[in-house]
């Protein structure tokens, strides 16, 4: 996503404190129909250290600070994927690379993983292999650095867009050298899409549209709610059983004011928080990745092409319109 010069100040420290009324108000509705059987989800935040349209240190520092005391709260694990590129910007009077190396350290202190996401976001369909590789490279340094430090290996890498590499050898060619160099991949087996809900919530915020921001959040957790009892319905069609869960999300302000409503969720699923080393345990994960292809898709469908299992499409929703032209509306980099 794009980032933005930063809105004034006093709209972000307005912001601070809103929605925290009527946390259960996403919840009036039935939940979603689907398996309920005891499970586990590995929670997995992409962009650290900060998803924001905003060019403003002490908002990231807010909702990084908001989000681990949720996860600590609830006794939840979590690996956070780092873009490096976020530690700079040569705007000036924004971000601070101090400060916000000190939010990945926030993580550590918190007792969270730390994973790469490349340094700068960018596809593999428009880097090429080699590129791509060198972008992997380039976002090593600081986030080895820090693991180091606490005599951890950088072990983890999550692709940006969820895009493995096309054509078939240029995903080989990424393949064998994050293998070569230690890593191992993150895949996702819950997408509920929080990236498409985060623009439109914090530009609400900042212009003090309560009821717009009020409405945005209760979507999106009503659109998670959904999709997890979806991919818990598409675990059974594929393996007859419920996996170990992979979840992306993203470290945004809308998920750090949302991870009350996200942890009775999960609770609600009968899904318990775990690390994604332990989710990684799962048989299923032992299943190649089939897929070659420009898109980005998560691992329920490239399993079912290799297994050919049908995934229980007819019951899928898509983000609602209104929520798309709310992100178009304000953004020009749908990817």
């Amino acid at each position: 996503m794009r980032q933005l010069k930063a809105a004034p100040l006093m709209a972000i420290v307005a912001g601070l404190a809103l929605l925290c009324t009527a946390p259960a108000a996403w919840a009036e509705k039935p939940l979603a129909e689907g398996p309920r059987n005891e499970g586990m989800v590995a929670l997995t935040f992409d962009d650290l250290p900060g998803l924001t349209i905003f060019n403003d240190q002490p908002w990231i520092d807010y909702f990084n600070t908001k989000l681990l005391h949720g996860l600590k709260r609830h006794h939840f694990p979590a690996i956070g994927f780092v873009n490096e590129s976020k530690l700079d910007d040569e705007r000036p009077g924004g971000i601070q690379r101090e400060a916000q190396i000190a939010n990945l350290k926030k993580w550590q202190d918190a007792g969270m993983g730390l994973g790469n996401h490349t340094f700068s976001h960018e596809s593999p369909n428009e880097l090429g292999g080699k590129g791509y590789i060198a972008d992997i490279a380039r976002g090593e340094p600081v986030t080895r650095g820090l693991l180091a430090a606490r005599h951890k290996p950088l072990l983890w890498f999550r692709h940006p867009y969820l895009e493995t590499g096309f054509p078939e050898a240029v995903k080989k060619e990424i393949d064998d050298w994050l293998a070569a160099h230690g890593y191992r991949i993150a895949p996702v087996t819950i997408d509920a899409d929080d990236w498409e809900f985060s623009e439109p919530y914090e530009y609400a915020l900042a212009h003090h549209e309560d009821a717009k921001a009020q409405k945005v959040r209760r979507e999106y957790l009503a659109y998670t709610e959904r999709t997890i009892a979806w991919y818990q319905r598409a675990s059974e069609a594929l393996f007859g059983r419920q996996i170990a869960f992979v979840m992306l999300l993203h470290d945004t302000r809308l998920n750090a004011d949302c991870i009350d409503e996200l942890a009775e969720m999960l609770r609600d699923r009968k899904l318990k928080a775990v690390s994604l080393e332990k989710a990684m345990k799962d048989p299923a994960y032992r299943l190649r990745d089939p897929y070659v292809g420009p898109d980005g898709i998560d691992w329920m469908e490239r399993w079912s092409q290799d297994l050919h299992k049908d995934l229980p499409w007819d019951s899928w929703q898509e983000v609602p319109r209104s929520i798309e032209d709310e992100y178009d509306r304000n953004s020009k980099d749908r990817h």
